[in-house]
């Protein structure tokens, strides 16, 4: 059976989502471990367990979030080595993705990124070219390395819940002299909405918003969604950047995308084409974003994400 490592990177007092799938998919090829960065609660502990963890790995020292992600790599190569792990995990996230890249080049490791679907045998499937291909992709070395794009797997707790064994690793020596050094942080202001990489709803608006989110924002707190935008509402400093969905922006896979305003370009398509249901509101009929879309609504958005927004609510009620 084969060895599977999830990393997990400053958890805080739970667990997200994506993070439990990984949990669920890493148990479903094999017999996991988590080399985890940062505190261990007991609410993550626990999760550990629910979720099938045979063994936690910690780095020997906790001055990791000091750099950038040299280190963080130095550290999963030694947990990986020491697991005997010939599949690792990570998040889809930039920095996960950065890991990846530095742990291959550490384990001699085929890297495979974005991918939604895992199978025994670490094949990775993957959409790829703004969906136009469906891929799958396997690595011909002893350790794959992988990340893994959210929603994409139902969490799941193991049937038989384990207790989690513990063990540290060295993080080589000089691993962080070479390393960009984090002199400052400033915390983001919290929206009270999820993460959009994580959200399971995204709604989303472009250019037909005319410079006003309000009824992008009023329907995604109505349906408990993230708010996402293309490159040209935020160029246009409608919304801040890290709202953006697209080849140069978040990809997101989410159950429902609603791209509101938004015309399907293929730059669009590529960050969002992965999603299960797609409903696209337009007032062109003709536009490319009805040719991906699920469901389509040709109409004036503010018309219609007031009216949708009224009645979630009214519902809900």
């Amino acid at each position: 059976m084969a060895k599977v490592l999830v990393f997990i990177d400053n958890p805080g007092a739970s667990l997200k989502k994506s993070s439990l799938e990984l949990l669920t998919l890493a148990r479903s090829l094999g017999e996991s471990a988590v080399a985890l960065n940062g505190e261990l609660s007991d609410g993550v502990a626990a999760a550990f367990g629910e979720y099938g963890v045979g063994t936690v790995i910690r780095p020997s020292t906790d001055d990791l979030d000091d750099f950038l992600v040299a280190p963080k790599a130095a550290y999963l190569a030694a947990a990986a080595e020491a697991a005997g792990a010939g599949i690792v995990l990570l998040d889809n996230s930039p920095e996960g993705k950065e890991i990846a890249a530095r742990l291959g080049i550490r384990l001699n490791a085929g890297v495979i990124t974005d991918v939604v679907a895992v199978d025994a045998d670490g094949t990775g499937h993957k959409s790829v070219l703004a969906g136009s291909y469906n891929t799958a992709c396997k690595a011909t070395t002893p350790v794959s390395v992988l990340t893994l794009k959210a929603n994409n797997v139902t969490p799941e707790p193991a049937a038989a819940p384990t207790t989690p064994e513990a063990a540290t690793v060295e993080v080589p020596a000089g691993s962080s002299t070479a390393a960009a050094r984090i002199t400052a942080r400033e915390q983001k202001v919290a929206t009270g909405r999820p993460d959009l990489t994580d959200a399971r709803i995204v709604v989303a608006g472009g250019r037909g918003m005319d410079g006003d989110f309000g009824p992008v924002e009023e329907l995604a707190d109505a349906l408990g969604a993230a708010v996402g935008a293309s490159r040209a509402a935020t160029d246009a400093g409608w919304i801040s950047h890290d709202a953006q969905v697209g080849q140069t922006g978040k990809t997101v896979s989410p159950q429902l995308y609603i791209s509101a305003g938004i015309s399907g370009a293929i730059q669009q398509k590529a960050g969002m084409q992965t999603s299960k249901v797609i409903v696209a509101i337009n007032k062109d009929a003709e536009s490319p974003v009805f040719e991906i879309a699920d469901f389509g609504i040709v109409g004036d958005v503010f018309d219609v994400l007031p009216q949708a927004a009224a009645e979630i609510k009214k519902r809900k009620g």
